[in-house]
């Protein structure tokens, strides 16, 4: 990818040698700062970086909603396994509520400050895998035990699946390419007077230094809020949370 972003650009710079020799003989000269030339680039250039930044921002504020979701997914199916154990033997609904409690807690406690690395734990899939062994291997006497004991293997598939999701979730970011061409095209928006023959002085200094500001307070946001579980838009274990305190309330 890298390789034909530079080949384009490449092209784009012989794009334009092309045309100014073939229009020379055409039109006057353009030297000036707030010439057709300038104008022209000076517009195009900021419709491309709203357009980068625009995507830059939205990418990561929807994969946090939808990360957030998946927790909740993920706790409600902890809870209602939790409920479902009710009917099982003594021994066994202890074990499962026990091991439930223990996921949850190893999940808030241990697992969630991790995840901004963009994994997660080894141990907490060895937490459900240690449940599902257990639930195979437990012994139904009755139609009624039996269906509880299914119900609950049945939501821990479903917490499988959804701790898989929140796997995916957390590894979520925008391509590297893309946080470099948003810094880029930023800073090419700052320094693009220079560049097109303005030598500001005086009062007309201070709206581009107010807009070198605000472009490097959006730059970082971009950087800031791009991974799912780290961030201003950080995904907390509020669901976790709230069903750890559930657990409590069901007899």
């Amino acid at each position: 990818m890298l390789i034909n972003s530079l080949l384009a650009a490449l092209a784009a710079v012989a794009l334009v040698v092309i045309a100014v020799f073939a229009f020379k003989k055409y039109g006057k000269h353009d030297d000036e700062p707030s010439g057709p030339t300038a104008g022209h680039a000076g517009a195009m250039l900021s419709s491309l970086f709203l357009l980068v930044f625009a995507i830059a921002v939205i990418v990561p504020w929807a994969t946090a909603d939808t990360a957030r979701h998946d927790t909740y997914t993920e706790a409600q199916s902890l809870n209602e396994a939790y409920w479902a154990a009710g009917p099982l033997s003594v021994a066994d609904r202890r074990m499962v509520r026990d091991g439930l409690t223990d996921y949850v807690r190893f999940v808030v406690g241990t697992e969630w400050s991790r995840m901004a690395d963009g994994k997660l734990s080894d141990a907490g899939w060895q937490k459900l895998d240690a449940l599902r062994f257990a639930l195979r291997d437990m012994q139904a006497n009755d139609d009624n035990t039996k269906a509880a004991r299914d119900d609950v293997r049945e939501r821990i598939r479903e917490v499988y699946a959804a701790r898989r999701q929140r796997s995916i979730d957390a590894g979520a970011s925008l391509p590297t390419g893309l946080l470099i061409f948003t810094a880029f095209t930023g800073l090419i928006m700052i320094i693009f007077p220079f560049m097109a023959g303005a030598r500001p002085r005086g009062m007309a200094m201070v709206p581009l230094v107010v807009m070198a500001v605000l472009l490097c307070v959006c730059i970082y946001t971009v950087f800031n809020i791009n991974h799912t579980f780290a961030g201003a838009l950080a995904v907390g274990p509020d669901a976790f949370t709230s069903v750890l305190q559930g657990f409590a309330r069901i007899p």
